[in-house]
């Protein structure tokens, strides 16, 4: 079949049909529809407006990942999308661009603000990548730096003619003792045909 225009789905998070703000537990918790997160306890997800008319005109809203104030926890945080195969096997044997908006809290404890973005691929059908897909490929890696403003990352790779499934992931490793504003914010997550 023919791609569809952005396989991301609620790529903006405008759609919270679990409530706007959910609690991380141990293992991973649905929170923005079709969007998990994978972490530990004292994190929480939440739906913020972007606030942003210059740099992001058209997107209302992100997630916002957070830790909460004074967590101690520095284990990693996943936010993550699976699509499902049938949106998936369009994207087989093209080349790829992974965009995605972002920006970070002022206590945001990343080492050198480091965000690292995942477009990983199987050759399953429907699984979660949190319990890795058969036939599993890292096909893109994007460790970007975080300012407080918004900023438009991507990355291109080609992906396998066999790839049936994919994940797109965020991943973020704290350290310390979190503040009041240790988080980072995306939106806008998308996966494009070409360079």
């Amino acid at each position: 079949g023919n791609p569809i225009p952005n396989p991301v789905i609620n790529s903006g998070f405008d759609t919270w049909q679990r409530g706007t703000s959910i609690a991380s537990v141990i293992g991973y918790v649905y929170c923005a529809d079709r969007w998990l997160i994978d972490s530990g306890t004292g994190r929480t997800v939440t739906q913020q407006a972007t606030g942003d008319t210059t740099n992001l005109p058209d997107i209302r809203y992100c997630a916002r990942v957070q830790r909460n104030s004074g967590n101690t926890s520095t284990s990693q945080i996943i936010l993550q999308q699976n699509s499902e195969t049938a949106n998936s096997i369009p994207y087989a044997g093209k080349t790829v661009t992974f965009s995605f908006y972002a920006r970070r809290g002022a206590n945001y404890s990343s080492a050198s603000n480091q965000l690292t973005a995942y477009l990983i691929t199987g050759t399953g059908t429907d699984q979660n990548q949190r319990n890795t897909y058969t036939g599993q490929s890292v096909l893109i890696t994007n460790t970007v730096t975080l300012t407080t403003t918004w900023q438009r990352f991507t990355a291109t790779a080609t992906m396998a003619a066999t790839a049936t499934e994919m994940s797109f992931s965020f991943v973020y490793d704290p350290t310390g003792t979190a503040g009041a504003a240790d988080f980072f914010e995306v939106t806008g997550v998308q996966l494009d045909i070409g360079s």
